[in-house]
């Protein structure tokens, strides 16, 4: 490409609408990056959590300890807080002593239940922006194209002989609106249906956990319930 059609030259050249447009979507882009990286981050940390607390958790350890252990720290998030939020209501429910053990294994549950939907929240923080800008930027993007165009060819109709040389800077002004479209819709795509199968595998994990936890609970319970 010469000079006189590179990017920043086209960029230029271009109408006052379709250079909005243009920044509109490397706004996106650069918005969608940063948010990639921050949720790539994200679920990696909690994905790792999660590992790292079931091993410590099926090694037999002490519920009570590692409930101490747990909910001493300033922030907990991941699976540490339904093992948190679901064992201070099963203590809380049994210190009562007026509920019966299935009462208190679904009051356990339904504790748990409520911090898993605070979980997948934060988890799918930023997804529907991701998908927002993968549906909408091609859409954008080629509207400025056809706004491009339609003003290259007014222009084209003033003049009484028209030469290559005279449309090609118009047209390809235009078709860069459609590349940054794509530009920016493509990685938003990509990383919003990796981002969502994540989301899913670790609310499916984090969702048997609560059900072999609730288990285990209501096994203790009416352990102790028959002592």
């Amino acid at each position: 490409m010469s000079a006189e059609l590179s990017f920043f030259d086209l960029f230029l050249q271009a109408s006052l609408l379709v250079k909005a447009v243009m920044i509109l979507l490397l706004a996106f882009s650069v918005i969608c990056w940063t948010m990639i990286f921050q949720r790539r981050k994200a679920l990696t940390t909690a994905h790792n959590q999660l590992q790292a607390f079931e091993d410590k958790f099926w090694s037999g350890a002490d519920l009570t300890k590692l409930y101490n252990e747990v909910s001493a720290r300033a922030h907990i998030q991941g699976i540490e807080s339904l093992f948190v939020a679901g064992f201070k209501e099963f203590v809380r429910l049994r210190q009562s002593q007026l509920q019966s053990p299935q009462m208190i294994v679904d009051g356990t549950h339904r504790a748990m239940r409520v911090a898993l939907s605070r979980e997948v929240d934060d988890l799918e923080t930023h997804l529907p922006f991701m998908a927002t800008v993968g549906s909408i930027s091609p859409y954008i993007g080629l509207f400025g194209t056809v706004w491009g165009i339609m003003n290259s060819f007014i222009a084209l109709g003033a003049v009484k002989q028209a030469t290559l040389a005279m449309v090609a800077p118009g047209i390809a002004e235009a078709l860069v609106a459609t590349a940054m479209g794509l530009f920016a819709a493509i990685p938003a795509v990509m990383a919003y249906n990796r981002f969502s199968h994540k989301v899913e595998k670790l609310e499916n994990s984090y969702g048997n956990f609560m059900e072999e936890f609730s288990s285990i609970l209501q096994r203790q319970v009416t352990a102790e319930n028959k002592g």
